[in-house]
């Protein structure tokens, strides 16, 4: 099965929430208020409650509590509102995904910390709207969902990666394509924005430099995802090619500290996005 044929699949089988597809047409609209917005999110309990769990997380830490959708619409702004509820959506539409093909909390551990790396670069490059790059990074490895739902034992080969064969190898000789690209492909077949899947489709792609500094972010987050959730496998930056940091002029203190406090931010965030974590709100 080729990508376009299994995005064609998951695109029947992976449903977003209607309270999501609503809200795309709403901020499509450019009539379209906060009021709106909020009246679309105030109907969805289950994204009424996500959206306010996200808005006093430590993703933001604010002051103040907030406890009114309007509240942390003014407060996160429309746009990241948006960003926000395509996670939710995205992720609620894989809830029932079989745990015993992948590991799901090892699976999001590394979504959630490829995402808050992402945030975490974002907001040092004072790039705006840092959790739409945020929401990329988390969304990043869905299509190792799909995979396995239409081709599990292929998915089982794929996590026989080593120091020497890395995933993404592995990924293209099983499938002849990697999971960012499948991601890549249903969120365009999702009709999500395209600053959310572009650059999804290029993060593996590190063997030339990228030009474009948010390409740039998340190729470095997700190879530093992915040495810091397996480190029974990688040693610290073993994936790390010397051109992903030189591009955004970050030293080896920039990546420790990112590290450090996007580790202490991690599992805290995890349980807002892993379905499994959803039933227990």
């Amino acid at each position: 099965m080729n990508i376009s044929e299994m995005t064609e699949k998951a695109n029947d089988l992976f449903v977003l929430p209607e309270s999501v597809t609503r809200l795309k047409a709403c901020m499509d609209d450019q009539a379209s208020s906060i009021d709106d917005i909020s009246e679309i999110i105030a109907y969805d309990p289950a994204l009424t409650t996500q959206l306010l769990r996200v808005s006093n997380s430590a993703l933001y830490r604010f002051p103040n509590r907030i406890d009114t959708v309007t509240k942390a619409i003014q407060v996160v702004g429309t746009r990241s509102t948006y960003d926000l509820a395509l996670a939710y959506g995205v992720s609620h539409a894989f809830k029932d995904i079989d745990s015993q093909i992948i590991d799901l909390d090892k699976f999001w551990e590394q979504s959630v910390s490829c995402g808050l790396l992402a945030k975490y670069f974002t907001d040092v490059r004072n790039i705006r709207e840092p959790e739409r790059l945020f929401v990329a990074g988390l969304l990043h490895n869905i299509g190792e969902l799909v995979a396995v739902t239409f081709n599990p034992d292929g998915v089982k080969k794929c996590q026989r990666f080593t120091a020497q064969v890395s995933p993404v190898e592995l990924q293209r000789a099983v499938f002849g394509f990697t999971y960012t690209e499948l991601s890549a492909s249903l969120i365009k077949a999702w009709s999500l924005p395209e600053t959310i899947y572009q650059p999804i489709s290029m993060m593996n792609k590190t063997e030339t430099p990228s030009s474009n500094v948010e390409t740039c972010i998340l190729q470095l987050s997700y190879v530093l995802a992915l040495d810091n959730v397996n480190p029974e496998i990688y040693p610290s930056y073993n994936n790390l090619e010397p051109h992903l940091p030189q591009q955004l002029a970050l030293d080896d203190n920039d990546l420790e500290d990112a590290l450090d406090i996007t580790n202490l931010q991690c599992v805290s965030v995890i349980s807002l996005f892993n379905p499994s974590a959803f039933m227990l709100y």
